[in-house]
């Protein structure tokens, strides 16, 4: 969405960056993340009336430490720097930052002070999530303390007149009391924000470029029944029409009888041209032997394109390619800087060669929840919205090790009835995410007077806003007892049931 009012968020590989451009959004103000080292020019191209810097992992005074250009602070674009941001700021415009001797880190009561901009609405005091090492000793020129605790003399700063702003502690995290409301105070006391990016501007102005984009060409949508590809399908549908050939391609790496199930949603309750392409067999010789994750991303990416490349000429020309991409997506892929965590199917798995004209991503600007928000708005049903997220690789990348025929027949019976346990419980709406994993781990195990020496399989479950982050779900003991029982009993060839509890980050949400 073409946005006049842009926050840009100036990465420095902080941990919790995506969960800023996240917060910012929330407050109807459009942001993008950038890496540390986009040239001066580029931010100025980009006309924010904002930027934040983020944290990070590293010392300002250390050689090697990310540094933007110095610049920035010359443009009169109201600036924010948070934790690791707020030192570099200080460092840059000639402060000092040293090595605290006592790291602060967990949720503390930090006195503000709340006639400042950023603090306006405030009482007193306000606990804040603290997480720093390092600490500012000196301030820059034209700066003052606006915030202090009791082991961190210097907590929040101030340049008023150049509206440059810095504080140590984390206001996008929720362990941060009102920290939303800081970011709102940045917004709109400090860059004058007007709040024009909402999901309603958002179906309109995308409905009006694609139709503007694509006109009377023709486009092939790849979907998967996911929410992501479900959501721009009926997005392009609203725009282009019949110009839209909608092509699943079930690739037997579905949950249980859910390829019959998109198929019923989409050909009866909307009025989208779709091709089912049963193609399990193809997929599972390509992948036959196969037991890397981002090898399998990436065959399943090639097959993917190569069969909507066979579709397309069956139903004459195309020329474009539509995608569910979504913003986590293209981030946890590295296509910045920084690390590659996993490649996607939707983005890294994708072979050099395409032959469409072009690739069309409608939601690649948006986070999971802003997708939701967005098909509800397109009138797409509650229950398709709100279904299980499920990657485009499927089931391929939750088992671990080699596919078969017999293993996905284990694991969708396993996870079938895991989905249903819960389901069953009302605890469907309260856990984000809840899927079963078959692990290439055999363990012995008896069963009657036999003993046995089968699969393993491993229960996730994860509660989250953004997807970026995420807690393991406290599920009751009694409710796993039961999906164990079942699962052990109704599968055949597993003989033992273990739950994941680790968070995200240090894990993915998937295995692989």
């Amino acid at each position: 969405m073409k946005n006049k009012e842009l926050v840009l968020i100036i990465d420095f590989y902080g941990q919790y960056n995506q969960l800023i451009a996240r917060r910012v959004r929330e407050c109807n103000v459009y942001s993008e993340i950038v890496p540390f080292d986009t040239p001066l020019e580029k931010i100025k191209e980009k006309k924010p009336v904002g930027i934040i810097f983020t944290g990070g992992p590293s010392s300002v005074y250390l050689p090697d430490a990310p540094k933007c250009d110095k610049g920035i602070f010359d443009l009169g674009i109201p600036v924010l720097g948070i934790c690791y941001g707020m030192q570099l700021m200080t460092h840059l415009l000639g402060g000092t930052v040293d090595r605290a001797d006592k790291r602060e880190y967990g949720t503390i009561d930090v006195s503000i002070d709340n006639t400042s901009d950023i603090f306006k609405g405030f009482d007193s005091k306000n606990a804040c999530l603290m997480s720093h090492t390092d600490f500012v000793s000196k301030l820059p020129e034209g700066f003052r303390v606006i915030g202090t605790t009791p082991h961190c003399p210097v907590a929040a700063i101030e340049n008023k007149e150049k509206k440059l702003y810095g504080i140590q502690f984390h206001p996008e995290v929720n362990n941060t009391v009102n920290g939303t409301h800081i970011i709102r105070n940045f917004l709109y006391n400090v860059c004058g924000c007007n709040g024009l990016w909402k999901m309603s501007s958002f179906v309109e102005d995308s409905i009006k470029y694609l139709k503007e984009k694509i006109g009377d060409k023709k486009a092939l949508c790849a979907l998967s029944g996911g929410v992501d590809s479900s959501v721009a399908a009926v997005l392009l549908h609203k725009a282009i029409g019949k110009n839209l050939t909608c092509i699943f391609v079930d690739h037997g790496l579905l949950r249980k009888n859910e390829g019959d199930e998109v198929e019923e949603v989409f050909r009866n309750q909307f009025d989208i041209n779709l091709i089912r392409v049963n193609a399990k067999d193809r997929f599972l010789q390509k992948l036959s032997g196969v037991t890397d994750p981002e090898t399998k991303r990436k065959i399943i990416g090639e097959e993917f394109i190569r069969v909507f490349e066979e579709e397309a000429k069956k139903i004459g020309t195309v020329d474009y390619l539509v995608q569910g991409t979504i913003y986590p997506d293209v981030i946890e892929s590295g296509l910045g800087k920084g690390t590659t965590i996993k490649s996607h199917h939707n983005v890294g798995g994708l072979p050099d060669y395409v032959d469409f004209k072009e690739i069309v991503e409608p939601l690649r600007d948006l986070f999971k929840d802003e997708v939701r928000k967005t098909g509800l708005e397109l009138g797409i049903p509650e229950n398709l919205v709100y279904r299980q997220p499920f990657p485009g690789p499927g089931l391929a990348i939750r088992i671990i090790g080699d596919i078969t025929d017999d293993k996905l027949n284990i694991l969708k019976d396993a996870d079938a009835i895991f989905r249903e346990e819960i389901k069953i419980a009302k605890l469907d709406k309260e856990i984000n995410q809840y899927f079963a994993v078959l692990t290439n781990l055999k363990s012995v195990g008896v069963m009657g007077d036999d003993r046995t020496y089968d699969y393993t399989i491993a229960l996730r479950a994860v509660t989250t806003t953004d997807f970026m982050t995420a807690t393991w779900t406290k599920i009751p003991y009694d409710i796993l007892e039961k999906v164990s029982s079942r699962i052990v009993n109704e599968v055949k060839h597993v003989n033992r049931v273990v739950y994941d509890i680790t968070g995200k980050p240090p894990a993915t949400i998937e295995w692989e």
